[in-house]
């Protein structure tokens, strides 16, 4: 398999497969495909995991798989928001944790599960819920997110604490819980939320630079607004009235 992520905030992965080769993605993500491409909807990892899917995540219980017809064939990826498309190299026995959004497409060796937060602060005020996905196997996957990403290596101990929800995945040897923030004055006033995410090493941890609630906010009053009507009438016999 080969790909190539072009674009700069609006990014699209492309893959291009030889006779054989497997990838599989989320439904809807597919851009477009070279017509020797094969397409088809199946339930990964079984009907219970697909289920669980469905009913705790709010995602279709089908991925959509792409193999070649005979010869080189190419298909496209791109996310649901302006973003950044990032490779994730999965290793076998080191998994990968990424909020449940996030993930995009990955080859077909690459496992995707449902997995919960371990510790009570998480599952309370954690940004992204309690619910996250968890990529294992070995191959390359592909995750996606809002504005840019940020990556750091953390080392054994060294811990680092980020707004709640900018968390796009960490290496599933880091520690993640939540920390409510010190100080009545700061809590109220600060504008950061009530809680921080702290993530302690070692391990990668990739971060966004918006997320898209932030995202929703920064554009809703600029969203058109649907007018009520408080005569309760509407459409012609409303106008009619009001003459």
């Amino acid at each position: 398999m080969k790909y190539k992520i072009t674009g700069n905030n609006l990014q699209l992965v492309v893959i291009e497969l030889e006779a054989g080769e497997k990838v599989y993605g989320e439904a809807g993500a597919m851009v477009y495909m070279s017509s020797n491409m094969k397409m088809e909807a199946k339930m990964k990892g079984g009907l219970m995991k697909s289920l669980g899917r469905k009913l705790l995540v709010g995602e279709s219980m089908f991925m959509m798989e792409f193999k070649s017809g005979g010869g080189k064939a190419t298909v496209a990826f791109g996310g649901n928001a302006p973003g950044t498309i990032h490779a994730i190299e999965i290793k076998q026995g080191k998994g990968f944790m990424a909020q449940k959004d996030a993930f995009l497409c990955a080859e077909d060796s690459v496992g995707l599960s449902i997995a919960f937060q371990k510790k009570l602060g998480a599952l309370l005020f954690g940004g992204e819920g309690f619910i996250i996905e968890k990529l294992s196997g070995k191959g390359t996957a592909f995750i996606h997110a809002c504005g840019d990403f940020v990556e750091f290596n953390l080392k054994a101990g060294e811990s680092l604490k980020v707004d709640t929800g900018s968390v796009v995945g960490w290496d599933e040897s880091v520690s993640y819980n939540i920390e409510r923030v010190k100080g009545i004055k700061t809590m109220l006033l600060g504008g950061e939320g009530l809680f921080l995410t702290n993530l302690t090493g070692p391990g990668k941890v990739i971060l966004q630079s918006l997320n898209l609630h932030n995202l929703a906010g920064a554009l809703s009053p600029f969203m058109p607004q649907k007018q009520q009507n408080t005569s309760g009438s509407s459409g012609v016999i409303s106008t009619l009235l009001k003459r």
